[in-house]
């Protein structure tokens, strides 16, 4: 498999705020002539929102899932200077440096339970990476998923991984259910969990893994709230991820039985 990497782009032009969520992501511009959604160092949960983003998205990536391609986003101090709201101006200013953003599917529409349909098979892979990554935000109410050219995608895992907000019993919270994957907007047709965890650990071990999580930049890896390096931080993630791929029993048997009260 070819090693793992991201490109880096710098922005060149705020275009204006998708006012969704609490995050306030924004389109923009990047040097390479591409459009994309930049999210924010400096918004709701700063760098843990981007590593969840960078590490749910590369791994579903690499699970065969579409999602748009992640890039890191250099934002120059010039940006927030002339910007006319107070919100935007504080958020720009508090994102200078090394951003993450994904690239725009220009012309997508939100995905909708009630005209779009999920064969079992991809509805069973997307609940599986969910409840591996502890997604609590692809719900009724917030899909994250869009069809674009008639394919599925899946964006915005930056609510993934919420361990981390705590960062304590990194092992205690690996080999724990998922309960919230009773609101997931797919669970009604994930009928095959099993067949896509035997699909999945085929592709996943401790060093794809290990490749994905050295992706997070030094930058993003000083916490106020800790004094634990960047070497340790990694390492926790990385221990997370492997020890609940080891463990994926029990989030699928939480999936299944809340499968078994809604259908």
């Amino acid at each position: 498999m070819p090693k793992i990497q991201l490109r880096h782009i710098n922005v060149t032009r705020y275009i204006l705020p998708l006012r969704e969520g609490g995050s306030l992501p924004a389109l923009a511009d990047g040097d390479d002539g591409f459009k994309y959604v930049l999210k924010f160092r400096g918004a709701g949960h700063g760098v843990k929102a981007l590593i969840a983003e960078l590490i749910g998205g590369e791994i579903a990536r690499i699970l065969g899932l579409r999602t748009p391609e992640l890039v890191f986003a250099d934002l120059d101090e010039r940006f927030g200077q002339s910007e006319p709201d107070e919100e935007i101006q504080d958020l720009l200013k508090g994102s200078q440096g090394l951003n993450l953003a994904m690239h725009y599917l220009d012309g997508s529409i939100t995905f909708d339970p009630a005209v779009n349909t999920v064969d079992a098979e991809t509805a069973s892979r997307i609940v599986w990476l969910d409840s591996y990554l502890t997604n609590v935000d692809r719900t009724f109410r917030n899909t994250n998923m869009l069809i674009w050219h008639k394919e599925l995608w899946l964006i915005d895992h930056g609510a993934s991984l919420y361990f981390h907000h705590a960062f304590t019993d990194v092992e205690g919270h690996a080999k724990s259910p998922f309960a919230m994957i009773k609101d997931h907007v797919l669970l009604p047709q994930a009928s095959e969990l099993e067949k896509a965890d035997e699909a999945f650990k085929k592709i996943l071990n401790r060093e794809v893994l290990s490749e994905i999580v050295n992706l997070i930049p030094d930058d993003w890896l000083h916490w106020e709230e800790s004094d634990m390096s960047p070497e340790a931080i990694r390492k926790a993630y990385l221990d997370f991820l492997s020890i609940r791929l080891e463990h994926s029993a029990i989030f699928i048997k939480q999936a299944n039985d809340a499968r078994t009260s809604r259908v």
